[in-house]
C-alpha cells in the first residue's frame, strides 16, 4: 500500500510504502513524483539505507535535495509506516 506524506510547493508527492521485511531487514519505500510536460519525473528511495532504486526526470540537485528532506523527515516516515502495519 501507498500512504500520503506530503505535497511540495512545486507540487512534487512524497509518498511512502508500508514497512516491509526482507530477510530479516525493515524497509520502508519513498516515491517522489511531480508532473512535468512529459508526464511524470519520478523518484524512489528505500530507506534506511537511502538507496535510489529509481531516478527519473529529477536532477542529481534535486536528489540531494530530497536526500536531505529524507534525513530529517526518515524517523516520521518510519512512525507512520509503522503505524500502517498494524492497523492492516
Amino acid at each position: 500500500m501507498i500512504y500520503p506524506y506530503i505535497t511540495l510547493a512545486d507540487e512534487t508527492e512524497i509518498v511512502h510504502t508500508q514497512v516491509f521485511n526482507e530477510n530479516g531487514e525493515e524497509f520502508v519505500e519513498v516515491h517522489f513524483e511531480r508532473p512535468s510536460d512529459n508526464g511524470f519525473e519520478s523518484a524512489r528511495c528505500k530507506l534506511p539505507s537511502y538507496q535510489w532504486i529509481l531516478r527519473e526526470g529529477f536532477t542529481d540537485k534535486e536528489i540531494r535535495d530530497f536526500e536531505e528532506f529524507l534525513k530529517y523527515n526518515a524517523h516520521l516516515i518510519f512512525r507512520f509506516a509503522f503505524r500502517k502495519n498494524r492497523e492492516l
